[in-house]
């Protein structure tokens, strides 16, 4: 099992709790904290990484943030 969990924006526009190369996901959660604390509880040692939702000066969408 991987030490990662990504939290990433779907296009139902709830956020996704994903292991890294999984077809399924793990759960979904209606905002990105609560996505998050939900990602806590299924692995609290997982290394995660969060998708930005915006444009900013130090990155763009593409990119991942620790929470």
């Amino acid at each position: 099992m991987s030490d990662k969990l990504f939290i990433e924006q779907r296009s139902e526009g709830d956020f996704a709790i994903r292991r890294p190369d999984a077809e399924r996901i793990s759960g979904h959660e209606p905002t990105q904290a609560e996505a998050i604390e939900r990602a806590r509880e299924i692995d609290p040692h997982a290394t995660i990484q969060v998708e930005r939702v915006r444009n900013t000066s130090r990155g763009h969408r593409d990119k991942w943030r620790k929470p």
